[in-house]
């Protein structure tokens, strides 16, 4: 659920895509794929891992080649649905407000 600094580049569904996360949770995958597709970025999701036929883990990613998530979170060029920036603890879930000083963040 955090955010790595290696931009890493894999092919999801035969598109080459930018790995935006992986091994997320279906409710992770669902806060992730809604707030880029708002950003404008094409998404693709791949099942990783599955439990009992059901998939448990899931990899995202951007047909975006150049997006970066770490620079995008921490630059704040995303935007939410209600219209502020994505800081790092939005990114997170751990605060669904934008708190722009994330150095100052205390759970």
């Amino acid at each position: 659920m955090t955010l790595k600094a290696k931009h890493i580049v894999e092919e999801i569904s035969g598109t080459r895509c930018t790995i935006i996360e992986k091994g997320a949770s279906a409710d992770r995958i669902e806060f992730l794929k809604n707030l880029l597709e708002f950003n404008k970025y094409e998404i693709l999701v791949n099942a990783d891992a599955l439990v009992e036929g059901a998939p448990a883990t899931f990899t995202i990613g951007t047909s975006n080649l150049v997006f970066n998530p770490v620079i995008a979170v921490y630059e704040m060029s995303l935007k939410t649905p209600e219209g502020g920036k994505v800081s790092p603890a939005y990114w997170n879930q751990d605060s669904s407000e934008c708190i722009d000083e994330y150095w100052d963040f205390v759970k």
